[in-house]
């Protein structure tokens, strides 16, 4: 056989040449892992969405409060009997305002009030009966228990409303604008049959606490006063509006 000096170049390179193709194939087939791509973050445009915070809701208004000043006829209020009233409907009217009830020492008090409503309506007078439960618990009664208490008792027939409260926390726009009065005529009532004088123009202009009886000659003399007096032409709520006068008493 002949040595491999006697092999020509041409088959040596070839062998060579399959020799590192082999080398070459080897190599590829172990499974070496693949470095890890790194992922890029991604962007403001793909990230997702979270739930952004809500922001509180506004807070409720507190229901309007009661109004300021003298003039005191700008509600609407219930009747005895269930029907709205605005109480603006009685200016031109000398008001008196009460807070009753039908198991007091007062109680009485509805007869010379009637009697005095009696006289003197012709005349534009008017009283207001607000029945309340708030001094000894001494109107625990449904409101048609108290319109036929006062029918059957004492033939009232002066406009009675509703049972409102007439002090604490519950007390009535009315009310709290009477308590919020310059003295003497502010303050919450003291008791029941307090009654608050109002002039023609809607101001209230006096204070009477329960003592003093329906047929008292310095109620009835302001009453009297009030009637010859005309209104004045100050618009509800003004600053203009009358100023309070002393309570009588």
């Amino acid at each position: 056989m002949p040595c491999c000096a006697c092999k020509s170049p041409l088959v040596l390179l070839t062998t060579i040449g399959v020799g590192i193709a082999a080398a070459v194939a080897s190599g590829l087939s172990h499974d070496d892992p693949k470095p890890a791509t790194p992922v890029a973050a991604p962007s403001a445009a793909t990230q997702p969405k979270t739930d952004t915070p809500q922001k509180p809701d506004a807070k409720t208004p507190d229901p309007k409060p009661a109004m300021t000043g003298p003039y005191v006829l700008g509600y609407t209020m219930n009747r005895i009997e269930g029907t709205s009233e605005d109480l603006a409907t009685y200016k031109g009217k000398v008001v008196l305002i009460v807070n009753v009830a039908s198991q007091c020492g007062y109680t009485k008090q509805y007869g010379g009030l009637e009697k005095l409503y009696e006289s003197k309506k012709a005349d534009g007078f008017v009283i207001l009966g607000f029945p309340a439960n708030e001094f000894g618990s001494q109107e625990p009664g449904s409101n048609a228990e108290i319109k036929e208490f006062c029918s059957a008792k004492f033939n009232v027939t002066f406009p009675m409303f509703e049972k409102i409260a007439v002090k604490g926390e519950k007390t009535a726009p009315l009310y709290r604008q009477l308590a919020a009065q310059p003295a003497p005529i502010g303050g919450e009532p003291k008791w029941n049959f307090t009654k608050f004088l109002v002039d023609k123009s809607g101001n209230v202009v006096a204070r009477y606490d329960s003592a003093i009886k329906p047929d008292d000659k310095a109620l009835v003399a302001k009453i009297d006063e009030l009637l010859k007096a005309p209104a004045t032409s100050a618009a509800p709520g003004d600053s203009k509006n009358a100023t309070p006068k002393p309570a009588g008493g």
